[in-house]
């Protein structure tokens, strides 16, 4: 049972408008934005940052935004924001077998050396404590600008958020994303804990 119910998407106009973005990303409304219109100032602003972190103005694709938010997502545990992670790169042309490997993209020939650094890097800033350091810095600049990689970490930064909102709320997972979950992350254990 989570924390605080979600709001059917009736509730706030607004947010119903804007979480159209949500529909092309995911295929529905998140609940963690039903849940954050009861303060309706939140959800807004929480869906207009997410779409300024997600646009892409260089070299970082849509799926490997998703594919960073994903390792972050793994890395902090939250099995509600992985499930979405790996989905929504699966939505957003993430190859097939680099969905089915995400757990192995250190070693498995589906990742090159830059998605590699960006991954590495989403691994080490979502750590506690904090574990980005020169080694991380001089890999990411060998295929990476500087807005390259501040859109890297605004998509880290932004799951830094939505790890803690979902894992603290227990927010219930949508049916679509168990799907994606069970697809691509079952096979090494994931499962939706309490997001049920």
């Amino acid at each position: 049972m989570p924390l605080v119910t979600p709001l059917s998407s009736e509730h706030d106009i607004e947010t119903k408008k804007l979480a159209e973005f949500f529909n092309e990303t995911l295929g529905f409304c998140p609940n963690s934005v039903l849940t954050m219109q009861r303060r309706p100032a939140i959800s807004k602003a929480f869906i207009n940052l997410n779409k300024a972190v997600m646009a892409n103005e260089g070299r970082v694709t849509s799926a490997l935004k998703r594919m960073i938010a994903w390792v972050s997502s793994n890395s902090t545990g939250c099995r509600y924001c992985q499930a979405h992670a790996i989905r929504a790169a699966e939505r957003y042309g993430a190859e097939q077998e680099q969905l089915d490997n995400i757990w192995e993209y250190r070693t498995h020939p589906a990742f090159n050396e830059a998605e590699r650094a960006a991954l590495d890097f989403s691994l080490a800033a979502s750590q506690v404590p904090n574990d980005v350091d020169e080694k991380i810095k001089k890999r990411l600049y060998e295929y990476w600008d500087e807005g390259e990689i501040v859109e890297m970490l605004g998509v880290i930064s932004l799951f830094g958020y939505l790890n803690r909102w979902n894992d603290s709320m227990g927010t219930s997972i949508e049916e679509g994303a168990v799907e994606s979950g069970n697809q691509y992350l079952g096979k090494h254990g994931w499962e939706k804990g309490k997001h049920i």
